[in-house]
C-alpha cells in the first residue's frame, strides 16, 4: 500500500498557523483569544431578518453562476458610490463562497504552472497557498516596519522575471493593518503597464480605515481597470463571516474565466446569503460606522498599551489587527505565542504565518471585547516582565 495517496502539491502544504493556534486554545479553560480574524459583533439584525425571509419565502435553489443580478447590481452600484469604479453587473461581477474562494478562482483562472505571482509580506496566511495550489510559483517580498509596511515598488521591481505574471496585493492589510498609501500604489501601477502584469488586489477590509484616512480603491487608479482582479466581501465590514459570501470583479475577458472555474467547483453562492447581503449593501452603512467606531476605540487603546509594555508596535490604520515586535524579548514568534498561551493563557498569532516579512512579530486581533483586551494586555503584560 501506499504511504500516501494525496498529491505531493497538497502533502507539502503547511497547516494554517492561525487555525493551529485556535484549535489549541479551543482545548483550554480561561483562555482569551486575540487570534481569529473574525468580528464579534452579530451580522446586524436587518440582515439576518433578511436572511429569514429568504428562507420563509422558499428561495432555497440555485442562482445563477455568477450570482443573483440584484446583488451584482447592489454591489457595482456601491462600488461606483464608494470609490467611482464602474463594473458591469452582467459581465464584470461573480458572487462567490467568501473571499477566499475568489482568491481560489483568480488564481486558478489565471495561472499557469510556473507562472510567477509577487506577493508582499506579512499578508494574509492563504495567498502563498492559494497560488501553489493553482501551480504558481509565489515571490515573497518582505515590508518592513521601518516604512510602515508599506509595499516597496524597488523590491517588487527587482524581483519581477519573464515568468512573472501577477502581484497579489492585501490591504486594509491583514495582518500589520497598514494602508498602502496612493503614492506607492500608482508605483505599483507603474510597473503592472511596464512589465504588461496583472494586480490582484484583495481588499476586503476596504471599510474598515481609522484616522481619516482613505481606502485607495485599485482599479481606480489611472489604467489599472483592465488589469486588476478586484476581490472583497461581506464577512469583515458587515460582520457575516459564517454566511461566506464574497466578490470578485474583472474585466469581462478575465471574469469569465473565473466564472468558469466557479460553476465547475461551487455551482454558485448560497442564495440565502446573497438576500441577506442585498440588505447589508443597500441598509446597512450605520451599523459598518458604529463598527468602525468602536474597532477605534480598541486600537486607540491597545497599540499604546503594547508599546508601553515593551512591544514595539506600529499603528494599524486599518483592518482590526495590531502587529507588535515580539523579538525584542529575546523569542522568536513561534516560541513568544506558544508560551504566552501556555503560561498566561492569551491567544495570538506568531507572525511567521504570515510569510518571511511577518517574521519576529505576532498578529493581535481587536475584534474581540474591550474589557477582554484590557485583560489579555495584563496577562501579556505579566509575561513580558518575567522575561
Amino acid at each position: 500500500m501506499r504511504e500516501t495517496y494525496l498529491s505531493q502539491r497538497v502533502s507539502s502544504l503547511k497547516p494554517s498557523g492561525i487555525r493551529r493556534f485556535f484549535d489549541i486554545a479551543a482545548t483550554m479553560q480561561d483562555v482569551i483569544s486575540l487570534g481569529i480574524g473574525e468580528p464579534d459583533f452579530d451580522t446586524p439584525r436587518p440582515v439576518m431578518e433578511a436572511g429569514i425571509r429568504s428562507l420563509q419565502q422558499g428561495r432555497t435553489h440555485y442562482t445563477s453562476n455568477a450570482g443573483t443580478l440584484e446583488l451584482r447590481r447592489a454591489l457595482t452600484a456601491n462600488l461606483e458610490r464608494l470609490y467611482g469604479v464602474q463594473y458591469d453587473p452582467a459581465n464584470e461581477v461573480v458572487i462567490t463562497v467568501g473571499g477566499s474562494e475568489a482568491l481560489y478562482l483568480t488564481a486558478t483562472a489565471l495561472l499557469d504552472p510556473g507562472d510567477e505571482v509577487i506577493i508582499p509580506t506579512p499578508c494574509f496566511v492563504s495567498y502563498q497557498a492559494e497560488v501553489f495550489l493553482a501551480g504558481g510559483v509565489p515571490v515573497e517580498i518582505p515590508c518592513r516596519m521601518e516604512d510602515n509596511f508599506d509595499v516597496d515598488p524597488v523590491r517588487i521591481e527587482a524581483a519581477i522575471t519573464p515568468r512573472t505574471k501577477a502581484i497579489l496585493l492585501g490591504f486594509p492589510n491583514n495582518p500589520t493593518g497598514a494602508v498602502a498609501t496612493r503614492e506607492r500604489l500608482l508605483e505599483i501601477a507603474r510597473l503592472a503597464e511596464k512589465y504588461d502584469l496583472i494586480v490582484i488586489s484583495d481588499e476586503i477590509y476596504d471599510r474598515l480605515v481609522y484616522g481619516g484616512h482613505r481606502h485607495v480603491c485599485f482599479p481606480t487608479l489611472p489604467n489599472m481597470r483592465e488589469r486588476t482582479v478586484l476581490l472583497g466581501g461581506f464577512s469583515k465590514d458587515y460582520a457575516m463571516t459564517g454566511w461566506r459570501i464574497g466578490y470578485a470583479c474583472a474585466p469581462a475577458p478575465i471574469l469569465q474565466g473565473l466564472l468558469r472555474v466557479h460553476q465547475y467547483t461551487v455551482m454558485s453562492a448560497p442564495t440565502i446569503a446573497q438576500d441577506a447581503a442585498v440588505v447589508a449593501i443597500q441598509d446597512e452603512d450605520e451599523s459598518v460606522m458604529a463598527m468602525v467606531e468602536e474597532y477605534d476605540r480598541r486600537r486607540r487603546m491597545l497599540v499604546p498599551e503594547l508599546n508601553r509594555i515593551g512591544l514595539p508596535t506600529f499603528e494599524p490604520k486599518g483592518a482590526f489587527y495590531a502587529f507588535p515586535k515580539v523579538s525584542v524579548t529575546g523569542l522568536d514568534d513561534e516560541t513568544f505565542a506558544t508560551r504566552l498561551l501556555q503560561e498566561e493563557k492569551v491567544a495570538v498569532v506568531p507572525g511567521n504565518s504570515f510569510g518571511a516579512g511577518g517574521e519576529g512579530f505576532c498578529r493581535i486581533s481587536y475584534a474581540t471585547a474591550y474589557e477582554k483586551i484590557e485583560e489579555a494586555l495584563r496577562r501579556i503584560e505579566r509575561f513580558v516582565n518575567r522575561l
